[in-house]
């Protein structure tokens, strides 16, 4: 099934289920995937986790019944899956700047999160360059920080981690050192959610000894699909995620294996906004079922 068609069934048994515990591990089973991929799907499509998504429905929907009924604010808290109404209304103000009792309030602005839908395109004038590769368990040594997707830090703060790296001695000591695959980017760590994770910038460790202090992770050993992307970045590489998870991988009945992902940036006299600048995605997978 079409990775859009997917999300759009999921987001459609998602409104169905909004006033019942919901558990994601259900519907990943709905479309025969484990719940990292199905969540790892989810987010690369829409944008949103899938706790989060049903989080933002639910306290629409709570608003909205708030405003214009006089059921009780405990009433509505517990229908959409709140267990205190302590909790419920911390929520409810982070989401919609209000209390849920000033919510009832004739003329209230509220905010509106409505259910998304996806309309598919078939364009066909992207060819995707792929490969299937195996590689035993590696070493890589880097540094690495804690992002969470909360008010979009990931996408403000990893690009400005590639500037810190990139312009200090550490990125440069790193790409002396650096094996045939270049500079890597890589998530790994991802909450149960998918809502923070740990971003590293490293290289694949060698022989030579490098006298800077610096973490060492293990990448374990993988079915690697491995995309050759080409473009400016980072419009390129986000472009080519999404059709990696909306196309290729409903295409192939291949799934996210749950393991760290990379970003791979070989070496390059190109700069990254160049169009004809090349990188590779590498996908942990295996087969479905």
């Amino acid at each position: 099934m079409n990775g859009i068609k997917q999300i759009n069934e999921c987001i459609r048994f998602i409104e169905e289920h909004l006033e019942k515990k919901l558990e994601i591990q259900e519907i990943a089973d709905l479309f025969g995937t484990s719940k990292f991929h199905f969540q790892r799907m989810f987010l690369m499509i829409t944008g949103y986790t899938v706790a989060e998504y049903i989080r933002n429905r639910r306290l629409t929907m709570a608003a909205q019944e708030l405003n214009t009924t006089k059921q009780k604010v405990i009433d509505v808290a517990y229908k959409y899956g709140y267990e205190t109404p302590e909790s419920f209304a911390k929520a409810f103000r982070n989401f919609h700047g209000i209390t849920p009792t000033e919510s009832k309030k004739p003329d209230t602005i509220l905010k509106a999160f409505p259910p998304l839908f996806f309309t598919i395109e078939v364009k066909g004038e992207q060819q995707m360059d792929y490969k299937i590769l195996e590689k035993e368990a590696f070493q890589v040594v880097g540094k690495s920080i804690n992002v969470t997707k909360k008010d979009g830090e990931n996408l403000e703060k990893i690009p400005a981690y590639w500037t810190e790296i990139n312009t200090s001695e550490t990125g440069k000591t790193l790409a002396r050192h650096a094996s045939t695959l270049g500079m890597l980017g890589i998530c790994m760590d991802f909450t149960m959610d998918l809502e923070a994770f740990t971003y590293f910038i490293g290289i694949e460790k060698g022989k030579d000894q490098i006298d800077i202090e610096l973490e060492e992770r293990t990448i374990p050993a993988s079915t690697w699909a491995v995309f050759n992307v080409e473009g400016s970045m980072p419009n390129a590489i986000q472009k080519a995620w999404q059709t990696i998870f909306t196309e290729w991988l409903p295409a192939t009945g291949y799934e996210h294996a749950g393991t760290p992902e990379m970003e791979v940036y070989p070496p390059s006299e190109l700069d990254v906004k160049n169009e004809k600048y090349r990188t590779e995605i590498w996908l942990p997978i295996r087969k479905r079922g």
